[in-house]
């Protein structure tokens, strides 16, 4: 029987609790001050409140008003956002999101902005924890680690859409053999942020999954052809015609901070590395991931990946925890989830300041661990592999 490492000895139940609870508690403290200080829709560094979440309800409402190919368009699009937050000195949020998410910041451009960004991350919010709840039903601690996970205020706090993602592949992998048709809808939802999708239908055609594979592409079709009868083909030209900026500024230069992008690919440039070497490095990770456990392997399969996109870690983690729970700990797996789930908190800083990936780390830790236990526990060797968890 295995032993545990004595760093899995120190995760424990109470300490993961008072973990969760204080960063709750931080959470709330840090959200009200942000709302409490701000004036208007502008926070008092100057920011939109919920940051990225600007280029979203900005988009949309361009589009509610006969503009939505401009969305696209940087110049234009900052120009509005400074209109709408009443403040030339706004810093610019980019819209680089494929239309079908213009349909989601279309209706939500509907409410005033203040309105529509507590519906967006509260409803998306709500999702990410139910799938958790689905994963880990008997677990009472569940949803105060998802809630008091660090990634959360990250994601909360710039107006991000990562819960979503997490819930529709997370939900779109756990109903893959039990409801095929609803699986593939909800994977081929993820059209609208298509860098997490790169690895879905090599994965559903590996498994056999040919109807989840088929309602993928008919729901991406669906959503695409809905685009084309809303605003017609100049979004998507709009969109396929800012695809090259939008590499060479944000992917390839960036702009966006590379302490920000943890991603193989941002590690390598991060380090000086060239950008032919990034994109091998990067093509290398994304074909050793594909295939294995899919949450931590999206987050590697992309060359753009950020801080708050690791909420998908989280949902591994449940992920991994309920598999845990269910076939027994091995060793160095407390410890490891613990680091996952604690990475976000530091990972930007040890960035920054260090030129340390933490948060690529832990995708990578976690994809370990999982390719671990399928090539140990499936491959039903005879003698035992796992402790019984400890409480």
């Amino acid at each position: 029987m295995t032993v545990l490492a004595p760093t899995d000895r120190l995760v424990t139940r109470p300490r993961m609790r008072v973990a969760a609870v204080a960063m709750i508690a931080a959470m709330l403290a840090g959200l009200v001050y942000l709302v409490a200080t701000a004036h208007g829709t502008v926070d008092s560094l100057g920011r939109p409140i919920g940051t990225d979440f600007s280029n979203v309800w900005t988009a949309g409402w361009m589009a509610n008003h006969g503009d939505a190919p401009r969305a696209w368009d940087w110049p234009s699009h900052h120009a509005v956002q400074a209109w709408l937050h009443g403040d030339p000195h706004i810093p610019f949020y980019g819209w680089h999101y494929p239309p079908p998410f213009l349909i989601v910041a279309s209706l939500l451009a509907r409410l005033p902005y203040v309105a529509a960004l507590l519906v967006w991350q509260g409803l998306t919010f709500a999702l990410a924890l139910m799938l958790v709840r689905r994963v880990l039903p008997a677990d009472r601690d569940a949803l105060i680690a998802a809630a008091g996970a660090p990634v959360v205020l990250i994601c909360l706090g710039h107006g991000q859409n990562a819960f979503l993602t997490a819930s529709l592949l997370g939900g779109g992998m756990m109903l893959l053999d039990r409801r095929p048709w609803i699986a593939g809808m909800l994977l081929g939802a993820l059209v609208y942020k298509p860098q997490f999708a790169v690895l879905i239908p090599v994965l559903l055609l590996v498994r056999g999954e040919g109807r989840a594979f088929l309602a993928a592409g008919l729901t991406v079709t669906a959503l695409c052809l809905l685009t084309l009868a809303l605003w017609g083909w100049p979004v998507w030209q709009a969109f396929v015609e800012s695809l090259p900026l939008t590499r060479h500024v944000v992917i390839e230069a960036g702009a966006t901070g590379w302490h920000k992008i943890q991603s193989p690919f941002a590690t390598v440039r991060q380090w000086d590395g060239p950008i032919p070497l990034a994109y091998g490095v990067q093509a290398l990770v994304t074909a050793l991931a594909i295939g294995a456990a899919a949450l931590s392997a999206a987050l590697l399969c992309t060359p753009y990946v950020l801080d708050y996109d690791h909420v998908l870690l989280g949902v591994a983690i449940a992920f991994l925890f309920a598999d845990m729970q269910a076939r027994g700990v091995m060793r160095w797996e407390p410890s490891w989830l613990a680091f996952a789930w604690l990475a976000p908190l530091f990972g930007r800083a040890a960035s920054q300041w260090a030129h340390l990936p933490v948060n690529l780390i832990a995708a990578i830790a976690l994809l370990a661990l999982a390719a671990r236990r399928a090539a140990l526990l499936d491959a039903a060797f005879a003698r035992p592999l796992c402790a019984p968890q400890r409480q």
